[in-house]
């Protein structure tokens, strides 16, 4: 766009939402919000590529709200899809406060809770819904939706949802509604599963990239300590809670177990309100710890990945990967719940030996070289267990015969090694084992 764009209005957006903008503090509109929202008004298909914390929602939002208008019939005309229950939540917040001087019916639809309650809302109407993929389909199959008014189609986080094993569902909701329809995909990563879709999906879009693909917020300082195993790591998180600079802390865990384990000894540690969420957690019990983090009650929330995309909290002083993600991508929609509204954040991670071949491959996918830091002298580093050891070094010979299918591994020479001493005294015992008996 030649001229940038100072103000709201000059989006010729409604009176009813240049209202509700106002009422929630933002005065001037991002670049994504710039360059998508007069696309999305002219009812182009629409391609955008733009990294966690950018202002998205707002993006698409404010169009749909436009072009829906106010509440009509009985049947939903838009659908938005989104891949977890806590980015559905977060979507329907920002639309239900944008849609505030609007009679627009937005429901919300998602797993975890029984169908009934939200049956119950679709048969008092809707304009809008809000949904993960899965949970469209179930309401569906039980006569819930009525699919074919749909005119406008969203899927925001497009990449996750293609990680997360998506495309049979999406594919059979692209068969329910309408060919002829508006499409926009979000997405702030365009791997191959991603690049499938759009072709699938959407007509000739319009493509809009705020940022590199992946890219991480300027306003964010990351950090890298090089961590030998778990206690340690242990250590260093205790040590950086004892500092009041880290005021609103995310701790990302890659397994529920873990995040368990960390909650509870950070609770012994007396760090104050400490709060887990993660699958095995309820619906009720997930919203409630966000919400107390959220208002500051909770200083520190210990999560696995099932929020790194689902959260919209300002003021979160810190991310600190304690394990590093299994997906890279998740890198930086984690490291992205800090710094968010041009706000400044810090993001630290851990990594042991293991972790550590992963990192040259997350800085490749963030073009950018992560800053390595050494551990504080006052912390404590522990000796490595035998067995956290041994796990590490068989995972990392997996991932080399993976790389070199010649490569034997350091194990495999142990075992060589080992085999051939066991064979020794066992040919030693039966040699004496002979004599014995030749000199009875």
């Amino acid at each position: 766009m030649a001229v940038e764009i100072q103000n709201f209005e000059e989006l010729r957006l409604n009176r009813q939402i240049l209202n509700a903008i106002g009422e929630l503090g933002f005065t001037k509109p991002t670049e994504i919000q710039q360059k998508a929202i007069p696309i999305a008004l002219a009812g182009h298909d629409l391609l955008g590529i733009a990294q966690t914390g950018t202002g998205k929602t707002l993006a698409f939002a404010t169009p749909l709200i436009m072009k829906v208008k106010y509440a009509q019939g009985d049947h939903p005309r838009a659908l938005i899809l989104a891949p977890t229950r806590e980015l559905v939540i977060q979507i329907s917040n920002h639309f239900t406060a944008l849609a505030k001087y609007t009679d627009l019916r937005i429901v919300t639809l998602y797993g975890g809770l029984g169908p009934k309650q939200q049956l119950e809302a679709l048969e008092k109407g809707a304009d809008i819904l809000i949904s993960t993929p899965g949970r469209f389909l179930d309401l569906y199959k039980k006569g819930g939706i009525y699919p074919r008014g749909i005119k406008t189609l969203i899927l925001d986080e497009a990449d996750k949802m293609m990680d997360m094993g998506f495309m049979p569902q999406i594919r059979n909701i692209l068969e329910l509604i309408p060919t002829k329809r508006q499409n926009m995909l979000f997405s702030a990563t365009m791997h191959d599963k991603v690049v499938r879709l759009t072709e699938e999906f959407l007509e000739y879009p319009e493509r809009i990239e705020v940022a590199p693909q992946a890219t991480v917020a300027q306003t964010i300082d990351q950090f890298l300590y090089e961590v030998p195993n778990f206690k340690t790591k242990l250590n260093l998180l205790s040590h950086f809670l004892g500092d009041d600079k880290f005021e609103r802390v995310i701790v990302f865990v890659k397994t529920k177990t873990v995040a368990d384990n960390i909650a509870h000894f950070l609770e012994r540690k007396s760090f104050g309100l400490i709060r887990v969420i993660h699958a095995n957690k309820g619906q009720n019990s997930r919203i409630n710890a966000m919400d107390e983090f959220k208002e500051g009650h909770v200083r520190v929330l210990v999560s696995t990945d099932v929020t790194a995309r689902g959260m919209d909290v300002s003021m979160v002083s810190h991310v600190i990967n304690f394990d590093l993600p299994v997906v890279y991508e998740d890198y930086v929609h984690r490291i992205g719940r800090t710094g968010r509204a041009e706000q400044e954040g810090v993001a630290i991670t851990f990594a042991n030996e293991l972790e550590m071949h992963h990192v040259p491959k997350i800085e490749a996918l963030i073009n950018e070289e992560i800053p390595r830091t050494k551990i504080p002298a006052e912390v404590t580093i522990e000796k490595t267990p035998f067995a956290e050891q041994q796990e590490i070094n068989k995972t990392l010979d997996n991932i080399r015969k993976k790389a070199d299918p010649n490569f034997k591994g350091a194990f495999h020479e142990k075992k060589k090694s080992f085999g051939k001493t066991d064979k020794s005294h066992r040919w030693s015992g039966d040699k004496r084992g002979k004599s014995k008996r030749k000199r009875r």
